[in-house]
């Protein structure tokens, strides 16, 4: 593989902005396919020339260096296109998932400063952004000064963009009065020929907001330089370039981080074809499979679950994947094995976070020998990882038994958080990025997470992980996903509870659970209640999420108390 676009001449991830990602394929493969979208094909050439259009008109619109742009769109064409568009003017892409309640959109606007914002023409969609409009800044101006409505029926095919024009026109948007509209195709219209902006891989291309787990989200800055060496590092890892171009299955939302590094940035870094779904639909899915096969594919455990259950005959055929990868969540060792024997096709574990753009660990793609059982894999080209006490101090040693909050160091680490420098110097221990996980290294350089933190079960002074549990959980063949949380005890101060749903047509009560766990955990690891679900809670993209359960739980026992308890 020729790495001289990539390193430098002492071997160094070299600093790039996106741009000359894009660059370096239209120029290089400019009929190859880029982008894929139900059916419909753009290639690199059409769309390098549709980013230069685009951000001739942006700056005719008067978005500029420095400025904050809004891209609240679900994968579609336009999510490529107006995103390098809007770096080619110098400003800054802030990702705003279209699935967010109207307030959660109105916070990142307001956050971030926004100045203008990308969104579909579809009134469920464009009425969040709307609602925005007139709101106030932190830095005491107006969050928008235009909206940039993206018409949907455009880029659909011939007959599903005639459908939408005609028999679902009561979808499309409706301009409300007093907001300032700049229509997409007014921005196309434009020569392709945006003034020059001076630009350094070191100024900020994306504001990518973390999930919020803890207070309002934070605004991490990606530099161009982060973004593209996480890009970079990702073709080291890989380690191999062959004389064709790769696809990539594109159902992850773009506005997330993994498949903002994974699917947009490093498929445009390799002129992979994107082939982009908007949402994650089993049907769409395996129709998408079969027209264009994929040789990469990104998913988080959920996804990787979803098509391992499949009945035998709806199975899709992944014989040409090449490089498989699941981030954004622990995957469960059941689940890998699972995909794996039904499938045929090898699925990696990687590990990284937001404030990584965001990779930082990963099992070897290719091969399996290297992989090892439930673990994160070894550290990913030109990053260091280190275990840290309370402290800060080093923790010596490998094994489970010299655990540490996991820290990293290297080219993809972000720049800070956007007008938070509490928040910035509270996530640092000196230059190394504290992740708020906790695990371990073994002989080899594999790390091994053992839980988050803040999600510590703390029983009789006992730390109790929750993932231990939920590994446990998934080795029975009845299990399809496993959440363990903390609850109030008065004894034990937390004791686990365990939430639980079957695979369909499996039966499986508390009590038989619960002797099977016996056999796996230690007492104080035990749970100290069950609760069987059809489905358990998951985030926008598919990750199971604890915090709805969490929340749940302290509800019910806010309205017991109310009541004067349970048995009142």
């Amino acid at each position: 593989m020729d790495t001289s676009r990539i390193l430098d001449a002492d071997g160094n991830i070299r600093p790039r902005l996106l741009t000359q990602s894009l660059d370096h394929a239209v120029s290089t493969y400019p009929n190859r396919v880029c982008v894929d979208f139900m059916g419909r094909e753009w290639t690199y050439g059409e769309v390098g020339d549709l980013v230069d259009r685009v951000a001739t008109g942006l700056q005719a619109e008067g978005l500029g260096k420095g400025d904050r742009f809004g891209l609240c769109l679900p994968n579609t064409p336009y999510s490529v296109i107006v995103y390098f568009a809007v770096l080619r003017t110098g400003a800054t892409v802030v990702n705003i998932n279209p699935l967010y309640s109207e307030s959660e959109v109105e916070f990142l606007i307001t956050n971030a400063g926004v100045k203008m914002v990308a969104v579909p023409d579809l009134e469920l969609l464009h009425s969040k952004v709307a609602a925005a409009w007139g709101k106030t800044g932190e830095d005491g101006y107006p969050a928008i000064e235009k909206i940039v409505l993206c018409p949907m029926a455009d880029v659909l095919p011939f007959w599903k963009g005639l459908g939408l024009r005609t028999l679902k026109r009561s979808a499309l948007a409706k301009k409300q009065a007093g907001v300032a509209y700049v229509d997409y195709r007014d921005l196309a219209a434009h020569d392709p020929s945006p003034a020059p902006v001076e630009m350094d891989p070191q100024d900020v291309a994306v504001l990518q907001y973390t999930g919020g787990t803890t207070g309002r989200p934070k605004g991490a800055m990606l530099t161009h330089a982060n973004l593209t060496a996480n890009s970079a590092q990702m073709m080291l890892h890989v380690g191999v370039e062959r004389d064709q171009q790769e696809r990539t299955l594109g159902v992850l939302p773009l506005f997330h981080v993994f498949a903002l590094t994974c699917v947009l940035n490093f498929g445009v870094d390799t002129a992979s074809e994107l082939v982009l779904l908007p949402r994650f639909e089993m049907d769409e899915v395996l129709k998408s499979v079969k027209r264009k096969p994929p040789t990469q594919m990104f998913g988080v455990p959920t996804i990787y679950n979803a098509l391992g259950s499949l009945p035998d005959d709806k199975l899709p055929d992944l014989s040409m994947v090449l490089t498989s990868c699941s981030g954004g969540a622990p995957l469960p060792l059941e689940v890998r094995e699972k995909f794996e024997r039904r499938t045929g096709s090898l699925v990696s574990e990687g590990y990284g976070l937001t404030e990584a753009a965001p990779i930082i660990t990963s099992n070897p793609l290719l091969g399996r020998t290297p992989v090892k059982e439930n673990s994160a894999g070894p550290a990913f080209p030109q990053t260091i990882i280190e275990l840290r006490d309370e402290e800060g101090n080093l923790v010596e040693g490998i094994g489970p038994d010299h655990r540490g909050e996991i820290c990293a160091r290297g080219p993809q680490v972000m720049k800070g958080y956007w007008n938070r420098p509490r928040a910035t110097k509270d996530t640092f221990f000196g230059d190394s990025l504290r992740t708020g996980d906790i695990g371990y290294l073994d002989e080899d350089g594999y790390l091994f997470i053992v839980d988050r933190i803040k999600d510590l079960i703390l029983c009789s002074g006992y730390n109790v992980y929750p993932r231990m549990i939920e590994d446990a959980a998934y080795e029975h063949p009845a299990v399809k996903e496993a959440i363990a949380i903390g609850i109030p005890d008065e004894y034990r101060g937390e004791a686990p509870k365990l939430f639980i749903a079957l695979h369909e047509g499996e039966e499986l009560d508390a009590g038989q659970l619960h002797e099977f766990l016996k056999m796996r955990l230690n007492p104080i690891e035990m749970p100290d209640a069950y609760e069987f679900r059809d489905e358990l809670p998951k985030t926008l993209v598919g990750k199971l999420e604890k915090k709805q359960l969490v929340a749940e739980e302290k509800a019910k026992r806010d309205a017991e108390a109310a009541t004067g308890g349970a048995d009142a």
